[in-house]
This record gives C-alpha cells, sequence and structure tokens, in this order.
C-alpha cells in the first residue's frame, strides 16, 4: 500500500505476484476463454447423446395404466361382444348362461327341463343371473346376451288384450309399498296375486318386504323420484331427478333407485311433474330404460308429461295410469272412481289405475276386486298392459 502512494506518477503498477505463481491480468485471453467454456458447455449434452442409450433424450417420463375395466357405455358394450364372451360389468366368474328362445317365459311360468339351469335360478335379491349388472350401488337389472329382458323375464304371466277376446282388463298398481313393513306385509297378503305392487326406494325394510312380495307372486315395480313444479317445497326425498342436474348425475340417481330391489319389470313416477315435461332431462332416463330392457309406466298425475313419447322412442314397455283411485281417501270416493276405471276398460278395451298403500285403500280394493269376474272383468298384471311403443 505504502509503495503504490510513494510510486512516481506515470509510472506502471508492478504486477501482482503470488508465491510460486505470477499472473498478468491485463493480458489474460478473455475472449478465448469464453469461446472454450462454450464449446465445452456444447460438447458434453452432444457426447451424452451420442454415448448414452436413452431414446427419451432425458426427458421426465411417467408411465400411466391403461384399462378398460370401467364400462363406459353399457350398451355399446352389450352390442359389441359376442355371446360366447362375458361384458367387463360381470364378475371375473359369470354364472351359466341358458339356452333360450326370444319368446322365453317369465319367472313364474318356468318351462320344463329349465328349473336346474343356473340361468333360469333367481338369487336370494330375486334377480336372474344373466340380467344382472354389478354397480357400485348394487347389482341393477340388464339385457342378457341372448338378448331376454328383465320386462319379459319377470312379469307375471298373463292374457293381453289382444287374447282377451274383448273382455275387459283392468290393472292396479299400488304404489309406496315398502315404507311400513306391517302394511307392506299385510297388503301382499290381502291382495289379489294379479295387483302390481310398486316400492319405494327409500323403504329401510325392503329386501324382506320385496322377497315376500315375490313369493307372493306378485309382479314388482319401482317407484323412481323426480321434481314436481313446486320443488323442494313438495320433496319426493334424497335421490330425486331433478331439471337443473346434469344428465350424468340423474343416471347416477337412476341407478341407486334401480339398485335397491331386484326382479322387477320396470319404474313408475313418484310425483315428477316438472321432470316429465322436459325432453332434455327425461330423454337420458328413457334411453336408460330402453338399453336395460326395462319397462315405465306414467302415474297419470300430470297432463304436460313426455313419458309416452320418449317411451316410444326407445322401445320401453310403457302404460299410462288412467285415474289416481285414492286422491280422496275415502271408502266412498274409491268405490266410486273403481266404477269410473270399470267404464273405462269398458270403453277402451282396458284401463290401468294407481292406488296407494294406505290401509282404507287396500282394504277397499280387496273387496272391489273380489266381484270383479263378476262383472265380466278382468284383473291383470300392469304388464299385460305395457306395449313398447305404445
Amino acid at each position: 500500500m505504502a509503495d503504490d502512494l510513494s510510486a512516481p506518477l506515470g509510472k506502471k503498477k508492478p504486477k501482482r505476484t503470488f508465491p510460486g505463481f505470477s499472473v498478468d491480468l491485463a493480458r489474460l485471453p478473455l475472449g478465448r476463454i469464453t469461446v472454450g467454456l462454450l464449446i465445452l458447455a456444447l460438447a458434453v449434452p452432444l457426447a451424452r447423446v451420442m454415448l448414452v442409450d436413452d431414446p427419451d433424450g432425458g426427458r421426465p417420463v411417467a408411465e400411466v395404466p391403461i384399462s378398460i375395466e370401467i364400462n363406459t357405455n353399457p350398451l355399446a358394450e352389450r352390442v359389441g361382444t359376442s355371446p360366447g364372451l362375458t361384458s367387463d360389468s360381470q364378475s371375473a366368474e359369470p354364472p351359466a348362461l341358458e339356452q333360450e328362445t326370444p319368446d322365453a317365459a317369465p319367472q313364474d311360468v318356468t318351462p320344463t327341463g329349465q328349473a336346474e339351469q343356473p340361468g333360469f335360478q333367481p338369487d336370494e335379491f330375486g334377480t336372474l343371473p344373466d340380467l344382472s349388472e354389478q354397480t357400485q350401488y348394487g347389482v341393477i337389472p340388464r339385457i342378457s346376451q341372448q338378448g331376454r329382458t328383465p320386462f319379459s323375464a319377470y312379469a307375471r304371466a298373463s292374457i293381453g288384450p289382444e287374447a282377451a277376446g274383448g273382455k275387459p282388463l283392468i290393472a292396479i298398481i299400488v304404489t309406496g309399498l315398502g315404507l311400513n313393513e306391517a302394511g307392506t306385509l299385510s297388503a301382499i297378503a290381502e291382495l289379489p296375486d294379479n295387483v302390481t305392487l310398486a316400492f319405494a326406494p327409500h323403504g329401510r325394510t325392503l329386501a324382506r318386504t320385496a322377497a315376500a312380495a315375490r313369493a307372493g307372486g306378485h309382479e314388482l315395480l319401482v317407484e323412481v323420484p323426480m321434481e314436481p313444479f313446486d320443488y323442494p317445497n313438495s320433496d319426493p326425498g334424497p335421490r330425486t331427478l331433478l331439471t337443473n342436474q346434469t344428465a350424468r348425475a340423474n343416471l347416477d340417481h337412476l341407478t341407486w333407485v334401480m339398485a335397491q330391489i331386484g326382479g322387477y319389470v320396470g319404474l313408475i313416477n313418484y310425483q315428477g311433474a316438472r321432470f316429465t315435461s322436459s325432453a332434455a332431462d327425461l330423454g337420458p332416463v328413457m334411453e336408460e330404460l330402453g338399453a336395460r330392457g326395462l319397462g315405465f309406466v306414467d302415474d297419470g298425475s300430470s297432463n304436460r308429461s313426455l313419458t309416452r313419447q320418449l317411451a316410444q322412442a326407445n322401445q320401453v314397455p310403457y302404460s299410462r295410469a288412467s285415474i289416481r283411485l285414492d286422491t280422496n281417501p275415502s271408502r266412498p270416493a274409491i268405490l266410486q272412481a273403481l266404477e269410473q276405471l270399470e267404464q273405462t276398460a269398458a270403453r277402451d278395451g282396458s284401463a290401468l289405475g294407481v292406488i296407494s298403500a294406505l290401509p282404507v285403500s287396500i282394504s277397499t280394493l280387496k273387496s272391489w276386486a273380489a266381484g270383479l269376474e263378476e262383472r265380466g272383468m278382468e284383473l291383470v298384471p300392469a304388464s299385460a298392459l305395457m306395449k313398447s311403443g305404445s
């Protein structure tokens, strides 16, 4: 430091020296050093590419397994799968399928020699194995690989209008079953076998009561809750199909409803005046029912319902109730409504009525049905009046 201050002006400073090493900073070839570093930076990755066998060039790679275990289009799967193959939606060891004709007999009229075949043996849930599909909510109906539908398999054997020879036919559907176990079991025991029973999906004892209904020979329907015009003031309950929901959400609710019981021919709406008047919302539901071989009954409560048109478009076995029989739940009013139903059947050849599972409704219906044959009419299950595309 002292040497620098005492050095004469105009003279160059001496070079810095270190023991055993001397560097002249002013004479370093900075340009050459920079070029050398650049060449080195390019040469290292180039050499790695040439010498290392890495087809991805060092890029990050993530392996994602591709799986088709989830059947996103059951209808396309059924159409595209040959009869000798099993669907991905079935279990790993599917039951043996029966040899059948397209006009297979209903469950309660098993042809001779077929009772021992697994496809004709309903399980404890009331379903035939080849007509079952497992979902996250449980088993739901599907068309078999031979084309057999749940509607034809679970329908109670009966004559239809064509075979009636002009005799008026009447079908009665009792709704709201399964919510009260004692009342449901009483209705099953008291009512004629040809009365069709519709179970609400929210019952807590559905497995027991539905099994009793099947054992009693009754034909079954499932009620599907749908949005009324005054929703949510009138709330059909959890899993209601709504017009402001996506089709995916409504189909998810429909799947849950279909999984609550087994061995049924189709569905009937519970409320739903708004939903059944919306083609955009009802359309996917009817398409799903058609793809699964199920029928649909309109309870007749809404004049704006589009169920008939959409059922016809999707080849869904369909019928619409002529009258609600116990709007006024008193014996005289119910008998008057039943008389009106008989008049409709005499005029049109057939008629369908809907009645709730109230004790007064059940007792009145029982006494009325006892004299129906004497009046020249026949009581038939609802499926006898349901036609595909009608």
